[in-house]
């Protein structure tokens, strides 16, 4: 050790070195600064700092006032007294400084505080640095880093914007996402434009923010100076980088932007299969030029917004077809009915994913019929198609027109099933037929696998009409099972009968049962008009927005006073052997709602008598009518009309003779008979008198 130590080289006399040149070294100065007498001592590397030459500094430091900016001054002279008042050792910040040239320059200083045995600052000791270098490093770090940040935020933002979009369906939906405050605004877009090109114009569509719109840009030609026009004229997309390009290139539209205090913009075309559909632009008030990046990202985005525009507007043109063909299908208008209001709604179920075909075949329909009776009609073609609607167009007309002969409900039913058999389509159809005389409030109902209709009641409550029903149009024919039960209710004053499809209860996953109690449930607590309640409940379809079409039919009896009392018309074909049952249905009821339950055995009998008379002994039909005449007394009256001339003769009959006993009958049990020539044929009536009401 101690040769290895004689061997050692000697060291120089002023080491370990001053710290002055080693923070010279560092471009770094020195201060010591006395607290009690208030001096500021610097070495010669922090009057550089400083920018200030020795003879202009005389150790206090207010002289350094020259060089440090007041604001400046009162924030290093708080972070000092705050140090102090905290009793902490050291501080340290980044100033600037005003250098002799008159710009700035930042620095940073650290300082020690030197406190006595009581704790009480005495010096502080420091240095001062130029930090100018080192804070523009950081800084293009920074911006670098920023850079990339506003790059990922962009992208996601495009992102964002295009999964939105993916579940925009209209072009209204288009737009609501473009102009979301989470969408395109993160862009750091101030405003925004969007035009569709329509018949070589282009229709502004969309601009944000509110009063942002031009006035005259509503509608302009693509010939005309402006930047929507020139973007979708030469399909490439116009970066405008600074105010003066704007103004330079678009004087017309660059006086209305001043206000928005626009620095630069980007205006994108719309182009699906390399054809403009419209043009979009962003305008910015942060921002002078675009990168590359910024340019590329802007263009995809572009490229995905024309898609869906594309795409939106397909489906409304779509959407528009199965609509106007639906509706070409439907009854153009609702007769009058006295005695009811009538309220009736359709909504097409529009799914999408198969454009153009999505046309459904529900249908409803009024039918005026003799005698002041009218036909109720609710229907559902199978199948979501132009052939489903072409049948149901078919369908519906084959139906009013049977009613409207005269036939029976169920006749009705069974020669519409036949009809659709025999037009060979492989289709079916469920339908609901009311036929309704409102001066009873007699209704008979007759159902083809469809869904029950609903009764409403005047105190608001609601229950389901069980109707029996049998098999849907078209199955019940080609099964040879062409019965259908005739349901009879009565309706009273202020009662509302509702029929619809399937598409109003039927919700994806959810059960039948749920569905019409959740419907029971809506017309219990909507509004009393009609009218209103079926925009109601249409609304309620469609916020669902279910993929089946919905057709609706209220139908409510009014409580006007009737000055005969009440009249009911029956036609009764010939050949048709549920014709007779079903008429007696309806006089048993009718005759009940009239208040005449004491007699209506005798009028049942009269009115069998009458019409077997009509069907056996004429080749014709019979037409029945009951009507309450009211006086000083009340009487029913019960005609029966054919077309035949020929008088109906009372006679005996013999012991073992089976006719010759119907006028004898009729003669005993009505209170006053007799017979009309009516036109083309007669009519046989009776009349019986009735107890008053109370």
């Amino acid at each position: 050790m101690a040769d290895r130590g004689a061997s050692a080289l000697s060291l120089p006399d002023d080491w370990p070195a001053h710290p002055d040149p080693i923070l010279a070294l560092n471009r770094m100065g020195s201060f010591d600064w006395d607290l009690d007498t208030g001096l500021f001592h610097m070495d010669a590397q922090a009057h550089e700092v400083f920018d200030v030459r020795p003879d202009e500094f005389d150790d206090r430091p207010e002289t350094l006032a020259i060089r440090v900016p007041p604001h400046e001054s009162r924030r290093l002279d708080a972070l000092v007294a705050q140090a102090i008042k905290d009793g902490s050792e050291n501080y340290g910040t980044y100033f600037r400084i005003r250098c002799r040239d008159g710009t700035l320059r930042w620095t940073h200083t650290q300082g020690c505080i030197r406190r006595d045995e009581t704790g009480r600052p005495r010096r502080i000791i420091g240095i001062v640095r130029d930090a100018t270098q080192e804070l523009c490093d950081s800084q293009a770090r920074a911006d670098e880093v920023g850079q990339d940040e506003a790059r990922r935020r962009q992208t996601n933002v495009v992102q964002a914007t295009t999964a939105a979009l993916a579940h925009a369906r209209t072009v209204q939906d288009v737009i609501d996402v473009l102009k979301d405050s989470h969408g395109l605004t993160h862009l750091g877009a101030t405003s925004l434009v969007v035009g569709l090109v329509e018949a070589g114009h282009i229709r502004l569509v969309a601009e944000g923010p509110e009063g942002s719109f031009v006035p005259g840009t509503l509608v302009t030609r693509i010939d005309e100076p402006y930047p929507m026009s020139e973007v979708v004229r030469t399909l490439s997309p116009r970066f405008i980088e600074s105010p003066q390009e704007f103004a330079e290139h678009y004087p017309i539209l660059w006086p209305h932007l001043t206000d928005l205090r626009i620095t630069s913009a980007a205006y994108l075309p719309l182009i699906v299969q390399a054809r403009p559909i419209g043009a979009m632009g962003l305008l910015y008030d942060d921002r002078r030029g675009f990168t590359s990046e910024e340019r590329n990202v802007l263009v995809a985005l572009g490229s995905s917004i024309a898609q869906s525009l594309q795409r939106a507007m397909f489906y409304e043109q779509e959407k528009d077809l199965a609509r106007g063909l639906q509706q070409a299908m439907l009854p153009r208008t609702i007769p009058g009915v006295p005695g009811a209001d009538v309220a009736v709604r359709y909504r097409a179920g529009f799914a999408g994913g198969s454009l153009g075909r999505d046309i459904g075949g529900d249908w409803y329909d009024v039918i005026p019929l003799p005698g002041g009776r009218i036909g109720a009609v609710i229907g559902d073609v199978q199948g979501h198609d132009p052939d489903a609607a072409a049948v149901m167009g078919q369908l519906r007309i084959v139906l009013r027109a049977y009613a409207a002969e005269g036939h029976t409900p169920a006749t009705v039913m069974a020669r519409a099933s036949v009809f659709l058999e025999e037009l060979d389509t492989d289709r079916f159809a469920t339908c609901l037929y009311a036929e309704a005389d409102l001066s009873t409030g007699v209704v008979q109902l007759v159902r083809a696998g469809h869904i029950d209709p609903l009764l409403r009641l005047s105190d608001g409550t609601c229950r389901c009409l069980p109707v029996e029903g049998g098999l849907p149009l078209g199955l019940s024919a080609e099964f040879g099972s062409l019965e259908y039960p005739v349901t009879t209710v009565e309706l009273d004053p202020g009662q509302t009968l509702l029929l619809c499809t399937d598409g109003l209860i039927e919700e994806p996953g959810a059960d039948l049962d749920d569905g019409m109690r959740a419907l029971r449930e809506m017309v219990c607590a909507g509004p009393d008009d009609v009218h209103d309640l079926a925009d109601r409940l249409i609304d309620v379809a469609e916020e669902r927005s279910g993929g089946d079409d919905v057709a609706l039919l209220l139908l409510q009896r009014l409580g006007l006073a009737q000055r005969s009392g009440g009249r009911l018309r029956q036609y009764v074909a010939p050949g048709d052997p549920e014709a007779l049952t079903e008429a007696r249905h309806m006089i048993r009821a009718a005759v009940r709602a009239w208040g005449a339950g004491e007699r209506s055995d005798e009028i049942e009998l009269v009115a069998d008598e009458l019409i077997t008379n009509v069907l056996m002994h004429t080749e014709g039909a019979a037409t029945v009518t009951l009507r309450v005449l009211a006086g000083h007394d009340r009487r029913l009256r019960t005609e029966v009309e054919d077309t035949s001339s020929a008088l109906p003769r009372r006679r005996e009959a013999g012991e073992s003779g089976v006719s010759g006993r119907g006028l004898l009958l009729v003669d005993r049990l009505a209170d006053v008979w007799g017979v009309e020539a009516r036109g083309r044929g007669k009519v046989v009536w009776c009349e019986f008198r009735l107890r008053a009401r109370d």
